[in-house]
């Protein structure tokens, strides 16, 4: 599989504390390994059709699509900033 970054998702990553970042690396990991993986909890984002979100924690998450083995990480932040423009 293959793992993408939009600017957008890079610019939001490199101003998380590093305890986010950690957890977002974590989080990355387990798509790479398992995009099924139950500790993500993927799942669809409503307004968007073929976009998912999946956890980093109770507050932050990412968003992504994915087109074949291509993931392409399209936003990190908390929950409800994350969602408003997946």
């Amino acid at each position: 599989m293959t793992i993408q970054y939009t600017e957008k998702f890079a610019d939001k990553y490199s101003h998380l504390p590093a305890s986010i970042r950690s957890k977002v690396e974590k989080t990355l990991k387990l798509l790479d390994e398992n995009f099924r993986h139950p500790g993500l909890q993927s799942h669809p984002v409503q307004s968007v059709p073929g976009v998912y979100e999946a956890y980093v924690d109770d507050k932050y998450r990412i968003t992504y699509d994915r087109k074949g083995n291509i993931f392409t990480i399209r936003n990190v932040d908390n929950h409800d900033e994350c969602l408003r423009n997946p």
